[in-house]
């Protein structure tokens, strides 16, 4: 299967799903859409579990999980790809997915792109980026395309052949060979996970300008917490087939729903502890926790940037340093503390960290995350320390 394809509602003369916009006409009104208690299963399997949530015109939501928590599975059955097993999908408020019809994935007007781009070998970069569109409007297209090589840096290359790019250079073509038929809503499936780190930022940051000057709507699949909140308007958090949280990054990092969305989301140090007189009562000192009653257990999670330092005669608990790292922009400080099983975690802007061996650690005031205690975890001494999904 291509790496990317658009699906449209009718076909090219050389039988390639094109769009009633391909190459020529304005451009299409970005789509909104929406999945209304959607479940599947493959035999006896479960997938997705009631899902629902809806994607706005122009809007980028990102779908982030752990691996096999239905993520690909529920981008397949948008693009008609796949039939779920119950619910609806609608586009622009028409039902494409569901009792009431099932509308082909050709007639969807919608386009995917994969992590394994697999341009045709065979065609150059402009020919590929015009796979698909009508050639009817063939002059309209290739200025159209001109355009959106130029702002992915690729203008020079229109007439090499994909095996001379780069793999972020082939995945900035297959994106704009995704956008050229003016899709209703762009489906991308990791699309740059393949890629290492530097060309990982620099490629995501050409695609999101493109998907932004193009209002198109998206729904990107990734694994990664922090691509979702750097591109996502919104992200729908997946576990096991469900919608564990949708909302804005900022809302998803700050307020998690539970314990296990949090650590997804960044590296934690835990500690349990038991309410009395307002406050959870931990090796670092005392919490607030309004709300809760007197002996309630409750999970008190602090990110390793929410920890203050101070010297020996500062406030907080007394500390022992027994490991450095420096990591550039940060450097990182494992702390041994009484009461504590396992080291905490600190991270401070490099240069910043008190000199010496012993230290006071603290939790910076509204830092601290507070969630009810695990059965599993209740009566627990000490502190777990977790890393981000």
């Amino acid at each position: 299967m291509a790496a990317e394809s658009t699906f449209s509602n009718r076909r090219g003369a050389a039988g390639q799903a094109t769009s009633p916009e391909s190459g020529h006409g304005r451009q299409a009104d970005p789509a909104r859409l929406a999945f209304d208690d959607v479940s599947h299963r493959y035999r006896t399997t479960p997938v997705l579990d009631h899902v629902s949530f809806t994607v706005k015109p122009g809007e980028i939501v990102c779908l982030l999980g752990p691996s096999g928590c239905g993520k690909t599975t529920l981008l397949r059955i948008a693009s008609g790809v796949e039939q779920q097993s119950a619910g609806r999908v609608f586009l622009d408020g028409r039902e494409v997915a569901g009792p009431s019809g099932f509308v082909p994935a050709e007639e969807r007007g919608l386009g995917l792109v994969f992590q394994d781009y697999a341009l045709f070998p065979h065609l150059t970069v402009m020919d590929n980026v015009l796979f698909g569109t009508d050639r009817r409007g063939r002059s309209a297209a290739i200025g159209r395309a001109r355009d959106m090589l130029e702002r992915m840096g690729l203008a020079r290359y229109e007439r090499v052949y994909p095996n001379v790019l780069s793999g972020g250079e082939q995945q900035r073509v297959a994106l704009v060979r995704a956008l050229m038929p003016r899709p209703r809503v762009l489906l991308m499936d990791e699309p740059f996970s393949g890629l290492d780190r530097t060309l990982r930022d620099q490629v995501r940051t050409d695609a999101l300008a493109l998907l932004r000057d193009t209002s198109a709507t998206a729904m990107i699949v990734t694994h990664d917490p922090e691509e979702a909140m750097l591109i996502g308007d919104r992200i729908v958090l997946l576990r096991a087939g469900r919608v564990i949280q949708f909302g804005a990054p900022e809302a998803l990092y700050r307020r998690p729903a539970d314990l296990d969305a949090a650590r997804f989301f960044s590296e934690l140090n835990e500690m349990t502890a038991e309410v009395a007189n307002g406050a959870a009562v931990t090796p670092l000192g005392r919490v607030p926790v309004p709300g809760l009653a007197d002996g309630t257990e409750v999970v008190v999670a602090v990110r390793p940037q929410g920890l203050q330092l101070s010297g020996l005669h500062g406030d907080g608990a007394a500390a022992q340093v027994v490991g450095r790292r420096f990591l550039g922009e940060s450097e990182r400080l494992d702390l041994s503390v009484d009461g504590l099983i396992r080291p905490l975690v600190c991270r401070l802007p490099a240069g910043t960290a008190p000199e010496g061996d012993r230290l006071r650690v603290s939790v910076t005031p509204g830092a601290a995350l507070l969630f009810p205690q695990p059965a599993a975890q209740a009566h627990a001494p000490g502190a777990r320390r977790t890393a981000a999904g």
